[in-house]
Order: C-alpha cells, then sequence, then structure tokens
C-alpha cells in the first residue's frame, strides 16, 4: 500500500497505453512513480480494443483466404467458425501481452495501487480499493484515464444490441447484423462479421463511412465492401432500436426497418472524465475532455493529461507517445536521483525501449535496438522515405488484388 507521507515524483492515474508508457519511462529517467489502476494493466488497447481486434481480424483473413485458396490451386474451403477456439486464441495473445507488460512494470520498481483512483488536489489521487480508502502523494499527477465505448441515446443494450466491448466475445456468429456507425471501429467490425459469415449492413448518419479519412479511402472502401456484400446506408439516421429473444429491429429515419439478429452500436468512444474529481480539483473540463496546452499541461498546475482524455484523434499510439512525452518533461524540469544498477552503479537511462518493446509485444532485452531506430527513424528524410514506400505498397497490393479479382 502507497505511503502518502512519502511523495512519488509521479503518480500516474490509469494504466492503458498513455498511463503505463508514462509509468515505465518515468521509471527509467529514474522517478519514484505510483500507477493506479481498478481494472488489469494494458486498458482497453489490449484487453477489449487494438489488441483482441486485431487477432479477430487475423481469422478473418484466414477465413477468406480458405474460402479463395482454389483460385490459386490450393485446394481449402470454409466451413465455418469455432467461436471457443477464435476465443482461446485471442485470449492467449491478450495473456502473453499482458503478462510481459506486468513483467516490465514490476521489473521497474513502479508500484502499483489497486482501485478506483479519484484526484482529490493537484497533488493527491484518492484510491478506493478492496482493502479500503488510501491517498498517493506526488509532485506531478497524471490523467491517463481513456475512453468508454459511446451509446446511442434511447438505445437499451443488451444480448441482441452491444457495443465492441462485449461483441469481442460473441458466443456464436449472427446471421444478420446492423452495425451503427461507420467510424473505424464500425468498418473494422463489419469486415470482420461479414469474412466469419454474416450478412452486414453499415448504418451511417454522415454522407459516406470513415467520414474522418480522405474522401478517396471512403470511396475504395465503399467499393470494396460492395464487392463483399456488405452493404452501406450513408446519411442515414436511427430513430429507435427494439430488440427480444427472437431478433432486433432497427427503425430508420424516413420509414425503413432492419430486422437482424445482433446490433452492434459503433458510435465512437467517449473521454473517461467522470467520478474522478477533476471538477472539484479544479481541472477543466469541455465536453468530456480535459483540454491541455501543446505540452500536455492542464489549467492546473502540475496536473497533465494524455490519451484520448485529451481532445484528438483517439489512437493508442498517441496516447503512448503522450505518456513518453509528459515522463520526459518532468526528467527536465526537476532534479532526479541516478538510476543504479544493483551493485550501486550508476546506470544512463536509456531511450523508450521498453515501452515501445510492450506495443510490439517484445520483452525487455528485445526491445534494445529501438535506441538506435529512433534516432534514425526521428529524421525527416527518412520518414518521408518510409511514407513514399508504404503508399506505394498500399497501390501495389491494392491494384494487384483488383486484377486478381
Amino acid at each position: 500500500m502507497a505511503d502518502p507521507a512519502t511523495p512519488f515524483d509521479l503518480v500516474v492515474l490509469g494504466a492503458g497505453s498513455g498511463g503505463y508508457a508514462c509509468a515505465l519511462r518515468a521509471a527509467q529517467l529514474g522517478m519514484k512513480v505510483a500507477l493506479v489502476e481498478e481494472d488489469k494493466i494494458g486498458g482497453t488497447c489490449l484487453h477489449r480494443g487494438c489488441i483482441p481486434t486485431k487477432a479477430l481480424l487475423h481469422a478473418a483473413e484466414l477465413a477468406d483466404g480458405a474460402r479463395a485458396g482454389a483460385a490459386h490451386g490450393v485446394l481449402t474451403s470454409f466451413e465455418g467458425i469455432d467461436t471457443t477456439a477464435l476465443h482461446a486464441r485471442k485470449d492467449k495473445v491478450i495473456g502473453q501481452l499482458h503478462k510481459g507488460l506486468t513483467g516490465l512494470i514490476g521489473q521497474a520498481g513502479i508500484e502499483v495501487v489497486r482501485g478506483r483512483g479519484r484526484l482529490v488536489d493537484a497533488g493527491t489521487v484518492e484510491v478506493e480499493g478492496e482493502g479500503g480508502t488510501t491517498r498517493v502523494s506526488a509532485k506531478t499527477v497524471v490523467l491517463a484515464t481513456g475512453s468508454y465505448a459511446r451509446t446511442i441515446p434511447g438505445v437499451e443494450l443488451g444480448p441482441r444490441v452491444m457495443t465492441s466491448d462485449q461483441a469481442m466475445n460473441l458466443e456464436t456468429i449472427p446471421q444478420r447484423v446492423a452495425v451503427l456507425g461507420g467510424g473505424v471501429i464500425g468498418v473494422e467490425f463489419a469486415s470482420m462479421l461479414r469474412s466469419f459469415g454474416a450478412e452486414v449492413t453499415v448504418v451511417e448518419a454522415l454522407d459516406r463511412i470513415v467520414a474522418a479519412e480522405e474522401p478517396s479511402i471512403s470511396k475504395h472502401l465503399t467499393r470494396e465492401f460492395k464487392k463483399r456484400g456488405i452493404t452501406a446506408k450513408t446519411s442515414t439516421r436511427v430513430a429507435s432500436v427494439e430488440a427480444d429473444e427472437h431478433c432486433a429491429v432497427v427503425h430508420l429515419e424516413g420509414g425503413d426497418a432492419l430486422e437482424v439478429d445482433l446490433v452492434l452500436v459503433a458510435v465512437g468512444r467517449g473521454p473517461r472524465s467522470e467520478g474522478i474529481g477533476l471538477v472539484e480539483a479544479g481541472v477543466a473540463v469541455e465536453r468530456g475532455f480535459v483540454p491541455t496546452d501543446e505540452r500536455l499541461r492542464t489549467n492546473v498546475e502540475g496536473v497533465r493529461a494524455v490519451g484520448d482524455l485529451v481532445p484528438g484523434l483517439q489512437l493508442a499510439h498517441r496516447g503512448f507517445a503522450h505518456g513518453i512525452f509528459v515522463a520526459g518533461e518532468q526528467r527536465l524540469h526537476r532534479a532526479v536521483q541516478p538510476v543504479a544498477d544493483p551493485a550501486g552503479q550508476p546506470v544512463r537511462p536509456r531511450g523508450p525501449q521498453q515501452p515501445v518493446a510492450v506495443a510490439f509485444g517484445l520483452a525487455a532485452g528485445q526491445g534494445e535496438w529501438i535506441d538506435a531506430a529512433y534516432a534514425v527513424l526521428a529524421r525527416p528524410s527518412i520518414i518521408a522515405a518510409i511514407a513514399v514506400s508504404l503508399l506505394g505498397c498500399a497501390y501495389f497490393t491494392t491494384t494487384s488484388a483488383t486484377a486478381d479479382d
């Protein structure tokens, strides 16, 4: 249990991508760090977002490959999805990464405080856990509470109406699915479920799917969806959703209705800022988000914010970069005891290889090469060359797939 009489250099509220990256980097730089988390270390990205989704999408890719095998002279066919094995594989991937991450946290000497945290003031976080309530004091508090899956007002979640959190663990593959929302999460699940054999309709209120991307991207994706049998209803709003034990019905404005077996609500993610003491502590909150300056400082001295809580793109690697940046800022602005090895000899803090290694599923030792990689990749000319190469590969892959079709 954290001792409130011994202030930490840094207390991080939330152990998702931004939070654990900040904690690890700060520990590497010699700071005394506390990491407050009421759920599993790794946050949404590791347990309910990026990682499990990509494991499922890989299975979807294999399903599509099985269907197309004969066209390439490979005698394969698609027989269906074993959801038990599907989720076992997904959970194994999550478990391996979670074990590696918790190991790194422990090796770094970071104190993990279990429970729900609430900001009391600029230097104090109150944590309510199973053993009672304690307070953790620090010179700087980093808010890294992440986001949650938004829902549509008036639409009640249940066995046939769910968000991506629940859809990640479907026990059976539904025959007919309506995806409400054509953003990145919606189209990702639409593609996956179609590969698994479902009939999918995407309902989007704006005039195109993935509207935050370039129009050419939306056009290309819409065309690919049509070729795969995925229907995209754009400029279409949902009036209401009804569900019983047999089916769900999505009523659209204009009078049309969709009868389906599953409704996936994928209308984006909202900042997780309620009930954690921000307003009471004087932290400015706008539409649920915590605004910051370009150095991720809130309006309260000594309080920083990172990741999905900050207005902007809600991406795991953005939060990850935020966390590393904030930790580095603390190093620059205060004297920190030098890091020492077990024999007491000073050790020069290395680059951000441990957090980066975790993001790529590498062990700590496997990440040592990243120091050199950072030095090379930071050059604008190198970044430009990589961007051109990736665009060229994407163009070649797209045109090759079209030619095969």
